[in-house]
């Protein structure tokens, strides 16, 4: 049953103007922060599970701070089961924050730790020792309305080197530092600006599973099982390549580069998450190699899915001028994600810039699937190319495209019921308390289309009988454009009398006997072997060698 064009259009529009959201990428849990005269605080944002360790180290030469300088490093740690209280708060409005022992508001309960560490001079700053005899206990914050709770949870264990911290709970955590310089011995006021001081504070939080957030644990697992479905993927495809070589089609190919291409990425992400959780941060290089490469895999899947709708190879030998529409499709698909990509890994995606990347991508996925959409028969690819199978009446090959239009209806309402689930779960709501199936929004859109890729290989898998689905060349495509275009034809001269032309009654049945005639005479004059033999070595071109093979099949 078709929709009505308008809530098909407001379908689709819903469903790729809501695949793109600003992603954060993977949480890295070691931070290295210049501390100076200018910048004495530092912000840090994570999702940590429960009994991760936070450690604070200090290092420097002992020249670049004076030996008059001592330091007053205090530290708040705060717990929240607002995803969003956590990560979508500025770094200014953090730092009020610092202390805070309520909620911000009702309901958005928590905990919250806090401490300080005095250091003498420079030397003793820089020296590795365990800060406290114990760890400092944590409180739960209160009611905006209320007042301070004397409640107070105590750990048990004790402190390592290095360690001034204990996360409490599977949970977002805000962790603030504050570093404070005092003079001793001298009038603050008059020699303040004589006094400079930097040093880099190291920042690492290790819980059960090393450095990997509770987070991007899950996704990490996703990104392995996918890396173990693409290389099964990949091994199926080039053994049915291997067994049926020399009947593979041109889409084949095209079908065997999108399965590499995944497997690389999957790969590649991968080993970016576990770069992660063994040394708490990531290569910038890698990571933008893995965003480029992810770039360029979701531009060829886009093109895959756009030339399986065109029918290439199975009622078009080629693409005609269809192709510069195609390349630049891809060529924009590609420069905008990558451009997106990078930003996002280098930290400039925020914005302006943010806006329109998304914009762009939203844009582009919109126009791809607006072009292949079956909701508008008379314009749309797929639509063209079943109708054009019907004529023909060629079963085989309409059975095919039947199954990957459902295939696609499917995609579009599993989307759609997506997009309803992540905009009731993590947008449409105050507090987001789900961050734990945070990963399932990425995870989801990868999944979708190895779905889809399954199916295109299923369907134009190689196989003995492949050249069924191939382009039959008896069929002149001139003579398609020419039935295409006499309906029209016939409906614009309807009712005028057409002068100078004579009915001819014989027209059809002179046709028809004319090519029964070529045909006999084929049959007759040129023998089997002689096909076989001779008249690949006379053609040269493809095409010409599947043309002879088709024109024998139908003559037997």
């Amino acid at each position: 049953m078709k929709m009505p064009d308008a809530q098909t259009r407001r379908l689709w529009l819903l469903l790729f103007s809501s695949v793109f959201r600003l992603v954060a990428g993977a949480e890295v849990s070691v931070w290295n922060v210049d501390i100076n005269s200018t910048k004495d605080a530092s912000v840090f944002q994570k999702t940590l599970y429960a009994n991760t360790t936070i450690f604070m180290k200090f290092q420097s030469d002992s020249g670049s701070c004076d030996r008059n300088l001592a330091f007053n490093i205090s530290w708040y740690l705060r717990s929240s089961v607002c995803y969003n209280e956590v990560f979508n708060t500025p770094d200014n409005k953090a730092m009020n924050m610092f202390g805070m022992d309520h909620m911000l508001k009702d309901g958005w309960s928590g905990f919250y730790s806090q401490g300080y560490m005095y250091f003498d001079n420079c030397s003793s700053l820089f020296l590795p020792k365990v800060y406290y005899a114990d760890f400092n206990p944590y409180q739960p914050l209160t009611s905006p309305k209320s007042d301070p709770s004397n409640q107070s949870l105590i750990w048990p264990d004790k402190p390592d080197i290095s360690a001034v911290a204990k996360a409490w709970e599977d949970s977002p955590y805000l962790f603030i530092v504050k570093v404070q310089p005092l003079f001793r011995g001298v009038d603050d006021e008059d020699v303040a600006e004589q006094f400079n001081f930097a040093f880099t504070m190291k920042v690492e939080m290790k819980g059960p599973h090393d450095y990997s957030s509770p987070a991007d644990w899950p996704l990490m697992m996703f990104f392995m099982a996918m890396c173990i479905v693409y290389v099964f993927f990949g091994a199926l495809w080039l053994f049915w390549c291997a067994c049926y070589w020399r009947d593979l089609l041109r889409i084949q190919f095209w079908i065997g580069a999108v399965i590499i291409l995944g497997m690389l990425e999957k790969a590649v992400f991968y080993s970016e998450y576990q770069s992660i959780r063994y040394k708490g941060d990531y290569v910038q290089g890698a990571v933008i190699f893995a965003e480029l490469l992810s770039a360029l895999k979701r531009s060829l899947a886009r093109i895959l899915v756009l030339i399986v709708s065109l029918g290439y190879g199975i009622v078009k030998p080629r693409l005609g001028t269809t192709v510069h529409r195609l390349v630049a499709v891809g060529l924009l698909y590609l420069l905008f994600s990558s451009v997106e990509g990078v930003l996002r890994v280098t930290g400039g995606f925020n914005g302006t810039v943010a806006l329109v990347a998304n914009l762009s991508l939203s844009l582009i996925d919109s126009c791809v699937m607006w072009w292949i959409s079956f909701t508008q028969p008379a314009k749309t690819l797929l639509s063209q190319t079943t109708r054009l199978l019907k004529l023909r009446r060629n079963v085989v090959k309409l059975s095919l495209y039947q199954h990957f239009t459902n295939t696609l209806i499917f995609s579009v309402v599993a989307s759609i019921i997506f997009i309803i689930w992540t905009g009731k779960v993590f947008q449409l709501v105050d507090c987001q308390t789900g961050w734990r199936d945070l990963w399932v929004e990425d995870a989801f859109w990868r999944l979708l289309f190895s779905t889809i890729l399954l199916v295109i290989m299923v369907l134009l898998r190689p196989s003995a009988n492949s050249q069924r689905f191939s382009h039959s060349p008896l069929i002149d495509e001139d003579d398609e454009e020419e039935d295409a275009k006499e309906p029209m034809l016939n409906e614009a001269f309807e009712g005028m009398k057409m002068r100078g032309s004579k009915p001819d009654s014989n027209g059809s049945q002179k046709l028809l006997s004319k090519e029964d005639e070529d045909l006999k005479w084929v049959e007759e004059n040129i023998p089997t072997t002689v096909a076989d033999v001779a008249l690949p070595v006379m053609l040269d071109e493809e095409e010409e060698i599947l043309k002879t093979k088709m024109e024998r099949s139908k003559m037997e």
